[in-house]
């Protein structure tokens, strides 16, 4: 059986024991696998804006994402594929939206998106997003951290969502699933900053300035 999942949006008035309030229902719109179809570098912009949704539980947890990062072939020496088609990489040569979750430093879990066509191992890392809806939930997850940091790194957000290997090789874009990205409007270019990657010192150029890290300061 397919689940519909809706959101509640400002919208028409209904009277309800003499007192009128306004809601709307809106269906969830999913991107599809065309839309990571493509570059990781227009992925990774075009993802700001947009909603990453996770349900845990049977409750939906939502953050907008605000920081993105792309990683691009095997030739890019900041991307895992510069080892090649390995038992950890091989996620990112299959097809577009996929999940490749990792683990990290001994301790942290990263949730990137496969794009690109199949064959080609490209992904974008999610590097923020900022939460809104689950927000009780997310503050269990994330106990004693103020709202601004609870989901302002990567590793934030897998424990905040609660994305493990468990969801690696995850497809986002079928009925189905768990974890996915809504569309949502656009963010303009004036709001988007651009810079090179982060936490890779020790790759070397040109790959370490490669300006492929896009940021937004999105309002909840």
């Amino acid at each position: 059986m397919e689940t519909v999942y809706w959101r509640i949006l400002p919208g028409h008035a209904i009277p309800k024991d003499g007192v009128s309030f306004t809601i709307t229902f809106m269906i969830s719109t999913r991107l599809s696998a065309d839309f990571f179809d493509r570059s990781p570098i227009i992925v990774a912009r075009e993802l700001l804006g947009q909603r990453l949704v996770r349900v845990l539980d049977g409750q939906r947890l939502a953050g907008l994402i605000t920081e993105t990062e792309a990683y691009n072939g095997e030739e890019d020496l900041a991307c895992h594929a510069r080892a090649g088609l390995t038992r950890r990489t091989k996620i990112m040569y299959g097809l577009p939206g996929h999940t490749y979750v990792y683990f990290t430093y001994g301790m942290h879990w990263m949730l990137n998106f496969v794009t690109g066509p199949g064959n080609f191992p490209s992904a974008v890392l999610l590097r923020g997003v900022v939460a809104v809806e689950g927000l009780p939930v997310i503050a269990s997850r994330r106990l004693n951290r103020p709202q601004a940091e609870w989901t302002d790194g990567p590793a934030k957000i897998c424990q905040a969502f609660n994305i493990d290997n468990c969801l690696n090789g995850h497809w986002m874009c079928g009925s189905a699933s768990q974890l996915w990205v809504e569309k949502e409007q656009p963010v303009a270019d004036e709001q988007v900053a651009i810079t090179a990657r982060i936490g890779i010192s020790r790759v070397p150029e040109p790959w370490r300035s490669k300006p492929w890290r896009f940021l937004a300061h999105l309002e909840p």
